[in-house]
């Protein structure tokens, strides 16, 4: 939507500051895997056992060695029965592991699909509530982004990096335990290495927080850059502009190779780090249990003072590793998780956005006469009224006519800078009336406050004598129709697009509605007809085509009130007067607003209002402006061009 009084940038929202998020970001998360509570508990469960089962095999170790292995060395006709068993014992318990690993991560499938489905979900329906101020003050593209880039950073955290952690820290709580059974001693020795160890990772993790944080909102800002050339490409190409695209989206992209390669650089630094610290504990251990074993140092226990047998390091070396190696996972899915909260954070600031506001209780309805008085019925007789419901319980219907007044209306997209100043207007049933002026005059924005697109700072707008905040916005909306100079079609056939503004039309409805919009000939020569599908805004058509069907679009809903917004100021004059007569059609009967560049379109119009700045500096019909050979006149007789 133009805006003829004023540009509005397209500024991103800043993401959070680094290293903060939205605050309760983490807790509003879980809460959407909270409607899946049962599978959560079956998760955790069989992540507990596949912890359980790593501690075993590490303890097996052990008692394989000790028990069925050491007594076989020397016996000259060794009973391999017992060594059988306890490897099948082993089997068994990795295989219990393994289906618990399996059982867990399908579980998390359906948890992690489920919770993105309602995230979207919530997004798409804030969405629609949001004010048009939202929309023409953020980049398009970052919005998208935060369905795309930052859902699916989500997707990896709840379906990888929550049950990783999870797993991870049980792994290294049931290894704690085990060691501490096998040598306080040399799990001591672990722990003081643990804890040079997290130092290591801690600052390793810290310095890439605020990468993965800054990545996130690079990603936006490149992608709301993309949609808008995108959208731009026909004017790149007409002023030859392509390198200087280029050149700002290699700025962009820059910016988010360095965010995006130093937060890898982190992110994959942690791994190498703790493997290799990893096997330095291993060599220590083994030196050291292997020296405390030979020279006889006692082996303290929870259970008491125990033999450090060559199983038992054998044992403690295993889960050493089981121990260290979840430490590492941990910091590697940290970083994850700061992606995936970075990513939700932005999703909470569009679900955090101020809705639209709406405290109007006045409703229009459709009504029929029975004996002299008007009674609200269900079907579409095209006659209408504002339901007003009263304190005491009693309702009274005031017939939709058409009448739209202002009264002393001072409008500002800021509060600092007002764009219209003491607008006085009115439009009584069945007129005409048309606003002309220079781009940024004021004219769209007077129909932007009429579809309360935007709220007045001061003065105040009527609709058949109800003041237009009385009304609810849906209820207002649906008796205005509008007929754009950007013309917007979506994905569909012909007989769809026609109707979206009444989605219960009948198809002789939309038939008939195109005849009247002079668009049913050309339609009839489309492959398909009517149930030709367009793609792609309708590109295949040409400007007049779907400023025709957009016209019809409109006669379909079939509004007492029409805006029509320039919707003829982007075709040629042979095509002009197709669809003029198309908006003739349309126009009879109903009160009408146009907003015109050319003066032939509105010099049948009822009243003509000259806007300059905000202010209304001439008024009357065609004959009378050019009497007075004010700003209209010169207008008319060429002394002076629009802007």
């Amino acid at each position: 939507m133009s805006k003829s009084s004023t540009s509005i940038s397209k500024n991103t929202k800043k993401a959070p500051a680094a290293g903060h998020f939205k605050p309760g970001t983490l807790k509003r998360l879980l809460s959407y895997m909270g409607a899946y509570r049962g599978r959560m508990v079956l998760v955790v469960l069989f992540i507990l056992i596949g912890a359980a089962t790593t501690a075993s095999m590490s303890l097996f170790v052990g008692i394989l060695i000790d028990q069925y292995i050491v007594p076989l060395l020397g016996s000259a006709n060794p009973d391999l029965s017992g060594l059988l068993r306890m490897i099948l014992m082993m089997a068994s318990v990795f295989l219990i592991g393994t289906a618990s690993a399996l059982f867990y991560n399908w579980l998390m499938v359906t948890i992690e699909q489920g919770a993105l489905k309602k995230i979207r979900d919530d997004m798409f329906d804030h969405m629609q509530k949001l004010p048009i101020k939202y929309f023409d003050t953020h980049s398009h593209g970052d919005l998208m982004s935060r369905y795309t880039n930052d859902t699916d950073a989500l997707r990896q955290a709840i379906s990888q990096s929550f049950p990783q952690m999870l797993s991870s820290g049980f792994t290294t709580a049931v290894a704690l335990i085990s060691m501490l059974f096998l040598s306080v001693n040399l799990t001591v020795v672990v722990l003081v290495f643990a804890v040079v160890l997290l130092c290591a990772v801690k600052m390793i993790v810290g310095r890439g927080s605020s990468y993965f944080m800054r990545q996130q909102q690079a990603i936006g800002e490149v992608n709301g850059y993309i949609e808008e050339m995108i959208h731009g490409q026909k004017v790149i190409k007409v002023f030859c502009h392509e390198e200087k695209v280029l050149e700002d989206f290699e700025q962009k992209n820059n910016g988010l190779f360095q965010t995006a390669s130093e937060a890898s650089r982190y992110g994959n630094l942690t791994m190498p780090v703790v493997i290799n610290m990893g096997y330095v504990l291993y060599a220590l251990l083994a030196v050291l249990g292997g020296a405390a074993g030979i020279i006889g140092i006692p082996n303290i226990t929870l259970t008491g003072t125990q033999p450090l047998t060559i199983g038992v390091i054998a044992s403690f070396l295993t889960l050493s590793r089981a121990f260290v190696n979840p430490i590492g996972q941990i910091s590697m899915q940290i970083n994850m998780i700061i992606l995936a909260l970075s990513g939700a954070s932005r999703i909470f600031e569009l679900l955090d956005e101020t809705e639209e506001t709406d405290q109007g209780y006045v409703t229009l309805v459709n009504v029929k006469e029975e004996n002299g008085q008007m009674v609200e019925c269900t079907e579409h007789n095209h006659t209408w009224a504002w339901r007003h419901p009263h304190s005491d319980g009693t309702v009274t219907y005031t017939p939709l006519q058409g009448d739209i007044r202002f009264h002393d209306v001072d409008f500002g997209y800021n509060e600092d800078h007002i764009v219209l100043h003491d607008i006085t207007l009115y439009a009584e049933p069945g007129q005409k009336v048309a606003f002309v002026g220079a781009t940024g005059a004021g004219k769209t924005t007077i129909t932007n406050l009429i579809n309360r697109f935007y709220d007045i700072a001061d003065g105040k707008i009527r609709y058949d004598g109800i003041n237009i905040n009385k009304i609810k916005k849906s209820d207002l909306r649906r008796s205005l129709g509008i007929v754009l100079q950007d013309v917007n079609l979506f994905t569909g056939t012909v007989m769809e697009n026609l109707r979206y503004g009444k989605l219960d039309a009948t198809d002789e409805e939309c038939i008939n509605a195109a005849k009247r919009a002079n668009a049913h000939e050309f339609i009839q020569m489309l492959p398909k007809g009517y149930d030709t599908v367009l793609e792609g805004d309708g590109s295949g058509l040409s400007q007049g085509q779907r400023q025709l069907i957009s016209i019809a679009r409109a006669a379909v809903a079939d509004p007492p009130v029409m805006i029509l917004d320039e919707a003829t100021s982007s075709i040629d004059t042979r095509t002009e007067e197709i669809v003029q007569r198309g908006m003739d059609a349309l126009m009879e009967g109903r009160t009408v607003f146009v907003i015109a560049h050319r003066l032939s379109t509105v010099q049948n119009s009822d009243v003509i209002m000259v806007l300059d700045h905000g202010r209304i500096i001439e008024r009357g019909n065609h004959e009378e402006l050019v009497s007075q050979k004010g700003t209209y006149y010169q207008l008319a007789t060429g002394g002076l061009e629009l802007e």
